[in-house]
């Protein structure tokens, strides 16, 4: 279970985003502006930042989010007909994939596999520690 934030002006598409990643059991949260999300970020690291496209051209507060180690920066436009507006070459190099949403959520979603996957394999995912080797074992609800 990773948290990925959603940062863009979009709500409904973000809102969709968001119940899609919960229902595959990440924790979703919504900025946005991406100052905002650089103040939900400094509390929960977030593995993925997907980002809209048009807050991210021109400046570098994108890359300023903090991110939990071996997370990524995923770019959306929800346009595909409009030209994309340009990139810093520092926030080109540090994007992971630049996609059209939702055509490509089915992509966003692959991706999102990949990063928590590659996260757990490098040691940098959070670990499920097995019951029988807790320090403390949880008490059974019922007393028992």
């Amino acid at each position: 279970m990773a948290t990925i934030i959603l940062i863009g002006t979009d709500l409904p598409l973000l809102e969709g985003l968001a119940q899609t990643l919960g229902a595959i059991g990440h924790r979703p949260q919504l900025a946005l502006t991406l100052s905002e999300a650089s103040e939900i970020a400094a509390t929960t690291l977030p593995l993925i930042a997907v980002v809209q496209r048009e807050l991210a051209a021109g400046n570098a507060e994108a890359l300023r989010i903090p991110l939990a180690p071996g997370g990524t920066l995923v770019l959306f436009r929800s346009d595909a007909g409009s030209p994309a507006p340009p990139l810093l070459p520092a926030l080109q190099r540090a994007v992971m994939a630049d996609l059209t949403l939702p055509l490509e959520r089915h992509r966003l979603i692959a991706l999102v596999h990949h990063v928590v996957d590659r996260a757990r394999r490098t040691g940098r995912g959070p670990t499920q520690t097995p019951a029988d080797q807790q320090a403390i074992k949880p008490e059974p609800l019922d007393g028992r």
